[in-house]
Order: C-alpha cells, then sequence, then structure tokens
C-alpha cells in the first residue's frame, strides 16, 4: 500500500488477546480504532510513547464495550482528545455503565469520574449498522455486525474510493443467544483480524447446553453452590438466556442469583434493545417467555443482600463478576466457598495469564492445590469445571469461514488480538 496514503500502527492488541489499540492514518487523519485496557500479563504502549498526541487524533471508532476495547477512553480524553467517538447504537447505550464502573477501580473521584462520563456522553455518536457514511477527505465508513456482544461491529473504511480497509473487531459465533449471527463484509484491501481461537475450535452451541444442564444437576445434588465468574456484559446475559432453558428442560428449579450491580444494569440495557436481538430472541419475547429473565432468577442489587447470600445455605448458583476473578464480588464469593467441597467453579471464559481465574483452573488440577485472593491463600477444595463453547469469540473454524464468505479474497490479512500460537496457527492455514 502506498505510505503517503494509508499507515496502519498497532498501539496494543498486536500479540497479545487485551488491549486492543490501533491506530489509522488515511488523507491526513488520525483514526483510532479501540483503546482498551491490557489484562493479565498483556502490556500495552503507555500513551506518552504514541507517535501522536490523543489531542491530535481526529476520531475514536469502538468496535464493542467490552474494557479490553474501551477502558483507557478516560485516559485518553483525559489527555487531550476532543474528537468523535463513533460506535453502534447499542454500544453507545451500553459504553457510559462500562467506563462507569472502570472508572471506580482507578484513583479518581466520584465527582471528577461523573464530569468524565459527561463528555463522553458529549463526544459519543452511534451509527445504524449496513449503511455508510461520510467522515471527511474522502474516507466513508460502515459498521457491520460483528456477533460478540450486543453492539458489536466490525468497521469498513473506504479511502478515497480505491483502498478498503476492514477491522474485525471481536468476531462472535453463530447460533450466539440473543445476538444476530456476524454479517460479512464483501472485501477489501486490507483486513486486521483477531486471531484470539485461531488455533482451536469450540464445542457446538448444544454440545455445551447439554453439558452445563448436567454438571448443574450434579453440581446442586449435594446442596452446594455453583459460582460462574462472568462478564457483566454478554458473558452474563448469555448464561440467563441457557439456565432458562435448562430449568425448563430438567426441572432444576434452584435459585440463581446475579450478584453484580453492573451485570443488572447491563441486562436491563439488553432489554431495552429488543430490536437489535436475533429472531429467536423476538420470537421467544413474543410467546411471554422473555429470554433474559425468569422465574426464580434474582437480582442482589444492594449490597447487604450481597453479604446474606454469601452466608446463606445451598443450592445456588451464583453469577457474580470479574469474569477472570480479578476483583468484584465473585471474590468475596470464593473466599467464603473455595474450600468446601460441596461447592463447585465453573469457568465459562477466558482466563488470562496472571488472573485469578487462570490460577485457580491451574493449581486446582495439582495436590494440595491453591490460590491467592486479595493476599490470602485459600486451598482449591471446591470442584472447579471449565466448560468450552461459551466464548464470545469465534474459533478457528469460524474464522475461516468468515473469510471465505466474503466476496473477494483480501488483499492482505494482519492478524491481531491473539498469542503467538494462536497467530502462527492461523497464518499457516494461508486464509
Amino acid at each position: 500500500m502506498e505510505q503517503d496514503i494509508l499507515k496502519l500502527i498497532h498501539l496494543g492488541g498486536e500479540h497479545t488477546v487485551t488491549g486492543s489499540c490501533h491506530l489509522l492514518q488515511a488523507n491526513g487523519l488520525n483514526i483510532m480504532v479501540d483503546c482498551g485496557l491490557a489484562q493479565g500479563n498483556d502490556v500495552i504502549l503507555p500513551m506518552k510513547a504514541w507517535p501522536v498526541e490523543p489531542v491530535e487524533i481526529d476520531y475514536l471508532f469502538l468496535t464493542h464495550a467490552h474494557i479490553d476495547h474501551i477502558g483507557r477512553v478516560p485516559e485518553l480524553i483525559a489527555k487531550g482528545f476532543k474528537g468523535e467517538i463513533i460506535t453502534s447504537y447499542p454500544t453507545r447505550a451500553i459504553l457510559a455503565p462500562m467506563l462507569e464502573d472502570a472508572m471506580g477501580f482507578t484513583d479518581m473521584t466520584s465527582g471528577a469520574a461523573a464530569g468524565m462520563s459527561e463528555v463522553i456522553e458529549e463526544l459519543s455518536w452511534g451509527f445504524e449498522y449496513n449503511e455508510i457514511f461520510d467522515l471527511k477527505k474522502g474516507i466513508t465508513f460502515k459498521l457491520g455486525r460483528a456477533g460478540h456482544i450486543l453492539g458489536s461491529c466490525w468497521i469498513q473504511f473506504d479511502i478515497s474510493e480505491h483502498k478498503t480497509v476492514v477491522f474485525s473487531g471481536d468476531l462472535g459465533s453463530k447460533d450466539t443467544p440473543v445476538l444476530c449471527d456476524p454479517d460479512v463484509p464483501e472485501g477489501c484491501d486490507l483486513l486486521i483480524l483477531e486471531s484470539t481461537y485461531g488455533d482451536r475450535n469450540h464445542e457446538g452451541r448444544a454440545d455445551r447446553v447439554k453439558r452445563l444442564g448436567e454438571v448443574l444437576v450434579r453440581a446442586v445434588a449435594d446442596g452446594g453452590k455453583v459460582f460462574i465468574p462472568a462478564f457483566s456484559l454478554g458473558r452474563t446475559q448469555e448464561l440467563i438466556y441457557e439456565l432458562d432453558r435448562i430449568r425448563q428442560g430438567s426441572g432444576v428449579k434452584v435459585p440463581v442469583f446475579i450478584d453484580s450491580p453492573l451485570g443488572l444494569e447491563i441486562t436491563k440495557i439488553y432489554s431495552g434493545l429488543s430490536e437489535y436481538w436475533d429472531k429467536e430472541a423476538k420470537e421467544l419475547k413474543a410467546k411471554g417467555d422473555h429470554p433474559i429473565d425468569f422465574e426464580g432468577l434474582y437480582a442482589v442489587e444492594h449490597f447487604r443482600d450481597h453479604r446474606k447470600i454469601l452466608e446463606m445455605s445451598g443450592p445456588a448458583i451464583i453469577l457474580a463478576g470479574s469474569g477472570m476473578c480479578t476483583g468484584g464480588r465473585i471474590i468475596e464469593h470464593l473466599k467464603a466457598g473455595i474450600e468446601d467441597s460441596r461447592n463447585d467453579i465453573f469457568f465459562v471464559g477466558y482466563q488470562a495469564k496472571g488472573t485469578a481465574g487462570r490460577d485457580i483452573l491451574k493449581y486446582s488440577k495439582r495436590p494440595g492445590g491453591y490460590v491467592m485472593l486479595e493476599g490470602e491463600k485459600f486451598d482449591i477444595k471446591a470442584k472447579v469445571h471449565r466448560l468450552g463453547g461459551y466464548s464470545a469469540h469465534a474459533d478457528q473454524e469460524g474464522l475461516i469461514e468468515w473469510v471465505k464468505a466474503m466476496g473477494e479474497k483480501p488483499g492482505r490479512i494482519k492478524l491481531v488480538h491473539g498469542t503467538k500460537r494462536a497467530q502462527e496457527v492461523l497464518e499457516d492455514l494461508r486464509l
């Protein structure tokens, strides 16, 4: 590609799973795609080392509202960014609560956080899917559904009518509860493609639901608790949907608690965005079977209620954040229950190196295994399960299928958002 027309610089997420941040320089514009936090042992380039100052960035496009894609937006603004934030309508609706939660774990005062939220609200714009919009200087853009979480999108830039660049963002799988399947671009000159699961495939949706149901039946038979560390955005709503289906089919009627203030808020927003649901979810709602609500589902809104859940006996199913056990209410649940052999812990998503979730998975397989939680040592006596098929990311087969479905093969593919092994395996397949 002609360097005077287009240049791509990766500021985070090039060879790691988290910390997405990419700079596209085209026709004199500085366009950033995502600005996320790194998680676990992943590292990102500090803003002081960027080739441009935050104030020089004209546009920030957000592929979706997970923290590893949006978590540095407050820092970007604090250091001078005054451009427009562009994303899909659902992501814009979810953006504020996700960032407010993230800012709660910083040294930012509540007043400063509120002020930052107002600035983000003023700068951000939501756009519909699959419509072409003018940016400036001969550049247009289009957002397509990515199927990762509600509001997730891939982004296509057409530059001066002869160069097309597509950022996949995080791609999801087909047949994911509530979400529409990913749209497919017609083709492009350059595709920046995520590769999180470029070296493996997931089990099918039917298999994962069956396995979750079987494990739940066994888990609650001894009167213990089932702890599910779950991301507030996406995974919590997906689990609510499938737990409802399992309860209807298996007769397991133990109470399900959402012990996550953010998870509850996002679930309410999901409910208000039903026009973006898939056909199956819409049909269930029309029949009176709300896809993310059911009898026996309880919202733990106040901290006093959280304390009661900690002290109550089982059986019960508890969904709490964070998904990698790096903080949040799940930590207190684990501290109270990980040393009880009647309890079970279900991991349904990626656990980055350096997180407590990763340590629990690793050391639960060893005699005398333990984990450090907030500086305290806890023996892992609860049964630990890793349930495949719940990743919000497309697997190797899904990535290949998505690329091959394009009308024309991409001129070039640049892999990002994956480990070295995942990228090497995917590269060897010569997409």
